[in-house]
């Protein structure tokens, strides 16, 4: 009874020195990416066994990761799809979509400043500098600041630096 108790004691105190993975990711998400290939299948779980809902042919597309399991993450595309991508077919890239209207891209962060460009509604281009509602919006080489209220792909809060 009593080497029982003690290997009862030993494993509690394992668990509890051993550093819950799990929790940590699920603590991180939502968070974004954008899809890094040419051509990417969302499934309808996390495995190739199952069915794909959509093909994705559309490199730089944000998604939002909604959920991490293995290689496999559940995200949710700027038209609310949700489905199942392999973590290999994702990147860290920061990636904006515009949303709605015509989104003006402008010298400053700042209303009234002066307009280099205009982006239509569907265009990706990567995200950087965010900060008080305002992020850098690059489409290849045309930039600019937008609104982030104009596109899907950042958090109004969030800052990127």
């Amino acid at each position: 009874m009593r080497g029982g108790l003690w290997m009862v004691i030993a494993a509690v105190a394992w668990c509890l020195s051993v550093p819950a993975a799990a929790p940590a990711q699920k603590a991180q998400t939502p968070f974004y990416m954008s899809i890094k290939a040419s051509k990417a299948r969302m499934r309808t779980g996390p495995g190739r066994e199952f069915p794909a809902i959509w093909l994705y042919q559309r490199s730089g597309l944000p998604v939002r990761v909604l959920m991490v399991y293995r290689e496999w993450r559940k995200v949710e595309d700027p038209d609310g799809a949700q489905g199942w991508i392999q973590a290999n077919l994702l990147s860290e890239t920061r990636t904006g979509f515009v949303m709605g209207t015509v989104a003006e891209l402008l010298e400053s962060p700042r209303f009234g400043a002066k307009l280099l460009w205009r982006a239509a509604p569907g265009v990706v281009g990567r995200v950087s500098k965010c900060a008080r509602g305002w992020c850098w919006f690059d489409v290849m080489g045309r930039s600019g600041y937008v609104e982030v209220n104009r596109i899907w792909g950042v958090d109004r809060d969030e800052v990127i630096r």
